[in-house]
């Protein structure tokens, strides 16, 4: 039988920059596995729309998709939003099959991403560690579900330990805010401050993060890269092999 359909679904931006970034990781995505069809849909504010691409890939004639949300956390998007995209896509095309893969998450090859954006903006400024004492102010987006936002705090550690950072979360949309990272990591001494978003690609959010202090250095986001297309597949095929053992 043929491959299923990846359908990446994005969040989308009013901000052009992002449908751009999005789209270059698209092109890296279908590089990888040209043998597989790969389409792109957005969940808001950016065309195509998650059901109009799955309309398409119905009347195009094939059988199963399996969407794989672009997205860094599991929250309200993930759980309430695409579930309900794809059961309404389900209703009108009963001869689709569709499957829902995991979130990006804090997947270790998007932490070591990361790592290498801060390696990057350090030596750009000449900082080492630990002598220069370089902070990190890890940058999200922030969730209404403070679960959600429990797990970005975890992933913050994790990546101190991976890197020896003091490092401390902040958010763009709750608390805590960037000034209140910043205030901690003073308090821990650091001298050097730096801004990590873990965003995948610039918008109007990652812009609100830079004009809260527009002194402080930040990271490059984390999209495109190569190490998040293959974060893509390994979510692919994760919910593929669930499908199959359930056929089976």
């Amino acid at each position: 039988m043929p491959a299923p359909t990846l359908v990446a679904v994005a969040h989308g931006s009013r901000d052009p920059r992002s449908a751009a970034t999005v789209a270059t990781l698209m092109d890296q995505v279908r590089a990888a596995r040209p043998d597989v069809p790969a389409r792109l849909a957005f969940l808001d504010l950016n065309a195509p729309s998650v059901g109009q691409v799955l309309d398409s890939v119905a009347e195009s004639g094939e059988t199963q998709a399996i969407a794989v949300p672009l997205l860094l956390g599991s929250a309200f998007h993930a759980r309430v939003d695409l579930p309900g995209l794809l059961a309404e896509a389900a209703a009108r095309h009963p001869r689709l099959h569709l499957t829902q893969a995991d979130v990006l998450g804090a997947d270790p090859r998007l932490i070591s991403v990361l790592d290498n954006r801060v390696r990057a903006a350090c030596a750009a400024r000449g900082w080492t560690a630990p002598h220069d004492r370089v902070g990190i102010a890890l940058a999200a987006v922030g969730s209404s579900s403070a679960a959600a936002n429990r797990t970005t705090a975890r992933l913050a550690r994790r990546f101190a330990a991976q890197t020896g950072h003091p490092t401390e979360v902040c958010f763009a949309t709750t608390q805590p805010s960037l000034t209140h990272a910043v205030q901690r990591l003073r308090a821990r001494g650091a001298e050097n401050l730096l801004v990590a978003p873990w965003f995948l690609a610039p918008g109007l959010l990652t812009d609100r993060l830079v004009a809260e202090d527009t002194g402080l250095p930040h990271t490059a986001v984390l999209g495109p890269d190569p190490a998040l297309a293959e974060v893509v597949w390994n979510r692919y095929d994760s919910a593929n092999s669930r499908t199959l053992s359930l056929s089976a």
